[in-house]
């Protein structure tokens, strides 16, 4: 979602800021640029494997450091400060309209996701939405792709297609099975780093999503 069909505007680190302040760690602190490089580095990845990492592994305090990103980033979201990708949701019709079943995934937690999806008015918008806890472990495991093929009953694995803004999408993807496992460039990584992750495409946008599948 945020990157690929939703824009981040710097929503994230905004979030991770407050969260991290909480638990003692301030812009300036000596550590607060190594956890803002690892949170770059790891967009895409369920948020509490994030904040376990960055607290070393302190479950109570990455709790606590998740607990406090999400109630940041639900606040900057009921601001109004969230906001589509221009024609993403033309293409998610476009796909269904198709007979393409689409599934919306993210790294945040339920509440979060859905606080996004109604500020959008995005309710019904896809077939299915997925968060980390539907799924068992989030991005860069396979979890999320697989339980969109279950519940949506695909036949194929390789019949999926994939995309995403950061590396740890690309991954997820290939690690499913996916054919075609795209990288998009509205979001947290750069061309040659979805390349390295594996990218079979990079596109501009989500917009070039239907041409690139032959629609």
């Amino acid at each position: 979602m945020a990157g690929t069909t939703v824009q981040d505007g710097g929503l994230v680190e905004r979030a991770f800021t407050t969260a991290i302040a909480e638990q003692g760690v301030h812009p300036g602190d000596p550590s607060y640029d190594r956890m803002l490089a690892h949170v770059r580095a790891t967009m895409g990845e369920s948020k509490i494997s994030v904040f376990r990492h960055l607290l070393d592994g302190n479950e109570p305090a990455a709790q606590a450091g998740n607990a406090a990103f999400e109630r940041a980033y639900a606040a900057l979201v009921d601001d109004g400060l969230c906001a589509p990708i221009p024609g993403a949701a033309d293409v998610i019709d476009r796909l269904r309209t198709a007979g393409i079943k689409v599934a919306l995934t993210t790294g945040f937690s339920r509440d979060t996701a859905d606080r996004i999806l109604a500020a959008l008015g995005w309710k019904d918008i896809a077939d299915l939405t997925l968060v980390p806890a539907d799924a068992g472990r989030g991005r860069p495991f396979p979890d999320l792709v697989i339980t969109a093929v279950l519940r949506l009953e695909i036949d194929d694995v390789r019949e999926v297609a994939t995309a995403g803004d950061t590396t740890y999408d690309v991954l997820c993807g290939l690690r499913a099975g996916a054919r075609f496992a795209a990288g998009v460039l509205t979001g947290a990584h750069d061309e040659p780093a979805l390349l390295a992750a594996g990218a079979t495409h990079v596109l501009p946008s989500v917009r070039d999503l239907p041409s690139a599948l032959g629609l």
